[in-house]
């Protein structure tokens, strides 16, 4: 399909692996190519309707509906918190415990979103964040939002001081080469936030089965785990 690839089709919805640098639908004035509503409406000759949104460098499972019906109660589920969303990030620093962040947000500049002040008012927002693969001087995280707020998962680890590895808008605008993360040379590996949704799932919903829905660690981000990897010390560790 174009190159994204399907990881479920039936049951009046489809799941797909989004590549990163895809806009969910058409973007006002932003180039790049067509949206992913676009290209799977042009493959399939019907109606795609957007459950919920990635943002344009995110990768991994969306869900999208084929019928209205199937649409309302998905979107219903996510709005009501029934659909655990489970994410891998790259960040910096050693997180060494799992922790849960729950910080209030609050808009910011240029589309930002920050931590709320004290006596500020900011919509409540939770993530829970556990280690994968701790590294020197980075970590691989599972990140599960128990809210829903604008970038919550990337504002929620610089708040804890790990943002991602590679973040125009939070951190670090410039790409990662192989130099940067235990290899060798001027190669690009990493040029995108390394924020990938990894697993999706929601219980029995009214006229929608149970799923589960996985998706593998893209090529980039596996390739800058592979290299920092090489990074690590005689103590250091990888976590279950």
């Amino acid at each position: 399909m174009s190159g994204v690839r399907v990881l479920f089709e039936g049951a009046g919805l489809l799941a797909v692996d989004k590549p990163a640098g895809m806009l969910v639908i058409p973007g006002r004035g932003e180039g790049g190519g067509p949206s992913l509503r676009e290209v799977l409406e042009e493959q399939l000759k019907r109606k795609v309707y957007v459950v919920h949104r990635l943002d344009r460098d995110t990768s991994g499972v969306m869900v999208f509906a084929l019928e209205p019906a199937v649409h309302r109660t998905l979107s219903m589920a996510f709005e009501s918190g029934k659909v655990r969303k489970r994410y891998l990030a790259l960040v910096e620093g050693r997180v060494e415990a799992p922790r849960v962040v729950d910080a209030a947000l609050v808009p910011a500049r240029k589309g930002r979103m920050r931590v709320a002040r004290p006596g500020e008012e900011g919509k409540p927002s939770r993530t829970r964040v556990r280690p994968v693969e701790v590294f020197t001087a980075a970590s691989l995280v599972e990140a599960e939002p128990m809210t829903g707020r604008t970038h919550q998962i990337r504002v929620h680890l610089l708040s804890e001081g790990h943002p991602l590895l590679v973040d125009h808008q939070y951190g670090r605008d410039e790409p990662l080469k192989a130099k940067d993360v235990g290899g060798e040379g001027e190669e690009e590996v990493l040029a995108r936030t390394p924020l990938h949704a990894a697993r999706l799932e929601w219980p029995v919903l009214p006229g929608v089965e149970a799923r589960a829905l996985e998706s593998p660690l893209p090529e980039d981000m596996a390739r800058t785990v592979e290299l920092l990897r090489k990074t690590l010390s005689p103590s250091g560790r990888g976590l279950g």
